[in-house]
């Protein structure tokens, strides 16, 4: 497990890290959400010692990391860092090396990583003969080709078109479920809410809210349910109602919010005026909760 402790950081008069505190577990896929310039990628920096903190503490599996432990991270940043015109096989087999692995077993994890991306029958082009999508699947396999104990992402969907999008996601599952922790940011919180089962949400340097979907949600949440009515033949008589928060009317549909206990007394009163064909209660989305959070 990966545990940030306490972590800051300022540059001159920006304190781009304030007390970051979370932890990256085995298992599920933790996004790292947060605006441009929260400090997702210098938190991702000061995990991988490119960034110093000035206090605070990174530990792996418990104890401070050094460069050896480093060394068996697979971290890939938001600017690539590929070279444009080296091979793809080559390039992919030359990390490999630089961690340790012996040629044979650096080539066959880079052609088995091309081919799960797609990209196999590309193996000898050159990185700038490939589209932008497809240099991004490159710097992801970079990431993976030496298999990494921890994974650190920084914005690996960026440029990725569905089907890319479900292949990654698909390696980053298989790599998580194996037991390696997996820490990526991203901007697309509608695909931070599908893959991921533990969030960190970090807004002007400061962790303002970690955890599922679900316990974010419901730490959010004070005011009762979300529910979506559905009342033949018209649902306009709810803004009448005293005290009802009504979000939204059209014709039938309604969308409001309940307190606690007046979820069968608004149902009752819905079948009293016309037919009910549906009543349940909604899920607030991820980007609600984002802008709920950092406001």
């Amino acid at each position: 497990m990966l545990t940030l402790d306490s972590i800051s950081r300022r540059y001159g008069d920006v304190q781009a890290l304030d007390d970051v505190s979370f932890e990256v577990r085995p298992g599920p896929l933790t996004g790292f959400v947060g605006a441009n310039g929260a400090g997702k990628t210098t938190t991702m920096r000061v995990v991988l010692g490119v960034t110093r903190p000035d206090s605070g503490e990174v530990r792996w599996r418990g104890s401070p990391i050094d460069l050896g432990v480093r060394s068996r991270f697979g971290y890939m940043p938001e600017e690539r860092g590929l070279y444009p015109k080296m091979r793809l096989l080559d390039q992919l087999r030359f990390f490999a090396r630089l961690h340790g692995l012996p040629h044979a077993t650096a080539t066959a994890r880079s052609r088995d990583l091309l081919e799960r991306l797609g990209l196999g029958e590309r193996a000898l082009d050159r990185l700038d003969a490939l589209s932008l999508g497809n240099q991004q699947r490159v710097q992801v396999a970079a990431a993976l080709v030496h298999e990494p104990e921890l994974l650190v992402l920084d914005e690996p969907f960026s440029g990725l078109d569905p089907v890319a999008v479900d292949t990654m996601a698909g390696l980053l599952r298989e790599r998580a479920h194996a037991g390696v922790p997996v820490l990526f940011s991203s901007h697309q919180l509608d695909l931070v809410e599908r893959l991921c089962e533990e969030i960190v949400v970090i807004d002007h340097g400061r962790v303002v809210a970690a955890g599922t979907p679900t316990g974010i949600r419901e730490a959010v949440d004070h005011s009762g349910g979300r529910y979506r009515l559905v009342v033949e033949p018209d649902a306009g008589w709810l803004r009448d109602i005293p005290g009802l928060d009504v979000l939204d009317v059209a014709g039938p549909v309604a969308m409001v919010q309940l307190a606690n206990g007046d979820a069968q007394r608004l149902l009752a009163e819905a079948m009293h005026r016309g037919t009910v064909t549906e009543f349940a209660p909604v899920q607030r989305s991820l980007s609600e909760i984002y802008r709920e959070v950092v406001r």
